[in-house]
């Protein structure tokens, strides 16, 4: 296959936010720290700081995370590395989607480590480490819980509750069952190893990716979550985070950017077997939401001490969490995730933790051969299917018809002949002024609705095309969003089992949209 670049601005998929700062605008520099680039890594790398206590217990803890799952020999090699003080890691996260979830969960994974690839290539002195961050105390269920291939809606149906990475994978085994083929790594992810779906997404992504030398970390972890310790208190004593928070979505807004997420007065979660819950503070005491259990300010700080795993991070400090666990250099996300990023940078030097480069991610269109016959046939760029349908018609119907349409010229020539109207009627009786302007009005509106029966005319003259070209719009982009968004990698892997080796030939520091063609 063959990778095309579009401009991401040419695409109208993207926000004003992420579109200014792919392009560095300047006023969006005082919301992250470094330019992702690749020579801007070597600042990254030296205010990153990170001890080697930190390393031993980010090793082990991984290691023992990774118990019952064979490392592919990259990953095994980049976990060792994980001691040296020359390694660092690029880092992305997602949720516990379903057989992977959309597409884009797959290209966030090539970008980094690809990303880790080229860096290697720069820096000889260092070794860079691409981490996958699984969201295992998400306990929204209903996002993970599906996935869609070949036009089918697949999903999970089970009364479990509370964190999705801990929920037992009984029930997949239909969803297996009804595939139209088998997937072996899925077969042995959800009923081999499917204690729970933190573990069998460890072992998907270990199966797909540990080659390139992917590991994977859980942040639902009773050894790294002492980490967390003076943040918890600090929420439960200050609550200094929403404050900071506010006060950089404030400074967003007043450039026109809006925010992504929005703080709390706590943003922890309370945490148990079947149970992830708000804590909320009420007077004096802390309650669990939607459950009877409360706490006072010493009992809840002494159940911070002794037990800081059963405390969440929410949406706002998950970034904070994940970056004091690393010796991460970059962050790599989508439009929606590098937003909520750009209003966490105080959060950070509040807690004295370095901030990374924030990364955007890999962007694909995947057009098959027989698409991409459809795009020839129909002679059209392929940067017009990223057009709203109704511009599509109209660019078809410009393409493919030598008949006029446009009545501008009639509309200038009536509203000529009007004003003279206008004029003798002014000088022969003031009052018919009004009557010629409403009779202007409607002549102009014949002439417009002339305009319409004429394009509904030539629209069903080329109904043939017109109806091709808006089902291979419909096909490119599901459920009138992107493809990334929508389908399923297995949509492509199934029948093309080196479709990940192909994804991996895109350049990660190059930002703009790539398209998937055939050769």
């Amino acid at each position: 296959m063959k990778i095309l670049s579009v401009e991401a601005e040419k695409t109208g998929a993207f926000s004003k936010l992420y579109l200014d700062y792919i392009s560095q605008k300047e006023t969006l520099l005082p919301f992250y720290n470094l330019f992702p680039s690749i020579e801007n890594i070597e600042q990254q790398i030296a205010r990153k700081k990170f001890s080697s206590s930190q390393r031993v217990l980010l090793r082990d803890a991984m290691k023992k995370q990774y118990e019952g799952i064979v490392l592919k020999e990259a990953a095994e090699k980049g976990l060792e590395s994980l001691l040296n003080e020359t390694t660092f890691t690029v880092t992305t996260g997602h949720q516990l989607n379903l057989f992977t979830g959309p597409l884009y969960v797959i290209y966030k994974t090539v970008a980094i480590i690809k990303a880790c690839e080229v860096l290697k290539r720069k820096y000889t002195n260092y070794s860079f480490v691409p981490v996958f961050w699984i969201a295992s105390e998400d306990h929204d269920f209903a996002e993970v819980n599906h996935f869609h291939l070949f036009g089918k809606t697949y999903t999970w149906e089970t009364s479990q509750k509370g964190a999705v990475g801990r929920m037992h994978c009984e029930g997949i085994d239909k969803i297996l069952q009804e595939l139209p083929e088998k997937i072996e790594v899925f077969e042995k992810a959800y009923l081999e190893h499917g204690t729970s779906l933190a573990k069998a997404t460890r072992y998907i992504l270990n199966e797909l990716f540990g080659a390139y030398g992917l590991l994977v970390l859980d942040g639902d972890d009773v050894s790294l979550k002492q980490v967390l310790k003076p943040v918890i208190k600090a929420e439960i004593e200050e609550s200094p985070v929403g404050k900071i928070v506010e006060h950089t979505t404030k400074a967003l807004e007043d450039l026109g950017y809006g925010g992504q997420i929005f703080p709390r007065e706590i943003n922890l979660f309370y945490l148990n077997e079947g149970v992830r819950e708000r804590i909320i503070k009420e007077g004096d005491l802390y309650k669990v939401n939607n459950s009877d259990i409360v706490y006072s300010q010493s009992e809840i700080l002494q159940l911070a001490e002794d037990h800081p795993e059963v405390f969440s991070p929410n949406v706002v400090l998950r970034p904070l969490y994940q970056e004091m666990l690393l010796p991460n250099v970059a962050y790599v996300g989508g439009p929606s995730e590098l937003t909520y990023w750009l209003q966490l940078k105080e959060v950070f030097s509040h807690f004295g933790v370095t901030f990374p480069m924030l990364m955007p991610r890999l962007f694909f269109l995947v057009i098959n051969s027989a698409n991409n016959k459809k795009i020839l046939k129909l002679n059209i760029a392929v940067e017009d299917l990223f057009k709203p349908a109704y511009q599509l018609k109209e660019l078809y119907i410009d393409m493919h018809s030598s008949e006029h349409i446009e009545t501008d010229e009639e509309h200038a020539l009536l509203s000529y002949i009007f004003k003279m109207l206008q004029t003798k009627a002014a000088e022969i009786d003031p009052t018919l002024v009004a009557f010629t302007e409403a009779e202007a009005k409607r002549a102009d509106d014949i002439i417009n609705n002339v305009e319409k029966r004429l394009k509904k005319a030539l629209e069903k003259k080329h109904e043939q095309g017109i109806q091709q070209i808006l089902g291979l719009k419909e096909r490119l982009f599901p459920a009138n969003t992107l493809q990334e968004r929508y389908d399923n990698f297995l949509n492509f892997y199934i029948n093309d089992p080196d479709f990940i080796d192909k994804l991996m030939t895109a350049d990660p520091f190059d930002f703009r949209f790539k398209v998937l063609l055939p050769e």
